[in-house]
Formats: C-alpha cells, sequence, structure tokens
C-alpha cells in the first residue's frame, strides 16, 4: 500500500467545509493519507477555490467529479499520444531557453508599470478535472481578482471585457500580442498543459459549462488552440466555444496541431482577437 492512498468524494455540495469538518481540518490533513478530493461541478466557484487552497500545502489533488469521456485523443492513438507529449515538453524547454531574454525583459517591464507580483497564478481546470496553477505575467492591477464579480457581473458568455478597467497600462500591450502567455511553457514542462488543445477553463467559467458539455473537461488544456487562432474574444459564448473545443477533439490528429502552431504565431503578431 502506498504512503498515501485515500480519495474523498464530496456529495453534498452545499455543505460547507466548516460544516463538513472540524475547525481544526488542516492539522487532521497533515496526519491523513488522503491523495485526491473530488468536488462536484454545482459547488460555487469561492468553495473550490477554498478547498483548492487548503489542500495545496498538502500535495492533495483537487478534482472536479466529472461525466467520462470517450473521445479524448489518448483513447484514440496511445503512440501518437506519447508522440505529442514528448514533442510538448522538448519543444516547450527548447523555447524557454531561446526566449529567456524576452521573459527577463518582460518581467522588468511588469515589475516597474505598476505594484504586484511579476507573476499571475491563478487555478485552472486541467487534465481529468484536476485543478492546477496557471502562470501568467500579470496585465491587471494587484487586486484584479478581488474585483471580479464587481467587473464581469452578469455576463454570460466568456468573462473577457474589451475595456476591463483593471488591465494595466502594459499589461493592455502584453495581452494584444499574447505576450502574457510564454510562462504557461513551464506548465507546459511540468505536465500540467499541451502546447495546442482546448485553453484550460477558468473555474467562474468552467463551473458555467451545462452539464451536456463538461466531458469537455477532461482533456489536456494548451497554451494555443482552435478557438485562439479561429476566434479568440470575437467568439466568446460559452456553449459555442464548448462545442468548437470539442469538436477538435473529436478531430484531433498531430497535423491539426502542426497547422494550428503555424497558424498561432501570425495572429498572435497581428494583435487577432485581443481583449
Amino acid at each position: 500500500m502506498r504512503d498515501r492512498d485515500w480519495s474523498i468524494h464530496l456529495i453534498d455540495p452545499e455543505t460547507s467545509i466548516s460544516e463538513l469538518y472540524p475547525p481544526n481540518f488542516e492539522d487532521l490533513l497533515k496526519l491523513a493519507r488522503i491523495e485526491k478530493l473530488f468536488v462536484p461541478t454545482h459547488c460555487s466557484e469561492t468553495e473550490l477555490k477554498q478547498w483548492a487552497d487548503i489542500c495545496e500545502p498538502y500535495s492533495i489533488a483537487v478534482f472536479l467529479q466529472l461525466p467520462p469521456c470517450s473521445i479524448l485523443p489518448q483513447q484514440r492513438s496511445r503512440l501518437r499520444w506519447t508522440l505529442k507529449r514528448s514533442l510538448d515538453r522538448i519543444a516547450a524547454a527548447i523555447l524557454i531557453a531561446i526566449l529567456s531574454p524576452i521573459l527577463i525583459a518582460i518581467a522588468a517591464i511588469v515589475r516597474r508599470d505598476s505594484q504586484g507580483t511579476i507573476f499571475f497564478k491563478q487555478w485552472r481546470v486541467g487534465e481529468q478535472g484536476k485543478l492546477f496553477r496557471i502562470y501568467k505575467f500579470r496585465t491587471m492591477i494587484s487586486n484584479a481578482e478581488t474585483l471580479h464579480q464587481q467587473v464581469m457581473g452578469t455576463q454570460a458568455g466568456l468573462h473577457k471585457l474589451q475595456n476591463d478597467p483593471r488591465i494595466t497600462r502594459c499589461g493592455r500591450w502584453l495581452r494584444k500580442y499574447s505576450l502574457d502567455e510564454l510562462p504557461q511553457l513551464f506548465n507546459v514542462v511540468r505536465g500540467e498543459m499541451s502546447l495546442v488543445a482546448p485553453r484550460p477553463w477558468a473555474l467562474y467559467d468552467a463551473l458555467r459549462i451545462s452539464p451536456e458539455g463538461q466531458q469537455r473537461l477532461n482533456a489536456l488544456p494548451g497554451i494555443t488552440g482552435a478557438w485562439q487562432v479561429e476566434a479568440r474574444s470575437t467568439l466568446l459564448d460559452l456553449e459555442q466555444v464548448n462545442h468548437r473545443d470539442l469538436k477538435y477533439l473529436k478531430q484531433w490528429s498531430l497535423r491539426e496541431d502542426f497547422r494550428i502552431l503555424c497558424l498561432t504565431i501570425p495572429k498572435a503578431l497581428s494583435g487577432f482577437g485581443s481583449c
């Protein structure tokens, strides 16, 4: 038996952390052998973030409970999928080395432009519904997350706003040319993302997907994908974007990934669909 081989499934999404576990829950985590925590998709964003934040120091993986997906690329060709994942890590490591001067320069610009950290970390939904922290250059003011609901309100589509008041001066330029996404190369090296695949949903977007479309959350996410090169911020309807991602998964091939990569560079340099 492994040292940590337990998992917990939260059955009642209405149960708060304080109701489900005693005040010394974090002390109990130190002694437990819990490996995974599964949270229902109809819980609130606040609750999901709380679980992720509490479990992170104890290396307990937090997953969304998702319906099974039968259209994942690795289910059709294990060999081609293994090749893709190997190429992902190798290419990402090479790009980090080549782009390191640019990464350092951008970090310095972000530092001088506004108060706050250089990098922005946010919980996103990864492969099989596992939550992970995505890395980006910070493009918003330091307390942007606390103002999210105030700015977005009841926006039905993807939570992107053309004139978001939280975006900093250099942040608008970084977003236009997708330079803020470059730190995600480290997510690729860590195995949490691919170079090409559906984008990893932020929690507030993932939890609003219809039950029929939630199977898409099982897929390994990527830095760029079909939505970015075909529509990006010109298409913000949540279900339509999700439908496009499902279509990509059904038709996945290494050739299609290469096509998307080739389209990504000119699209990014032109500022296509930036928001």
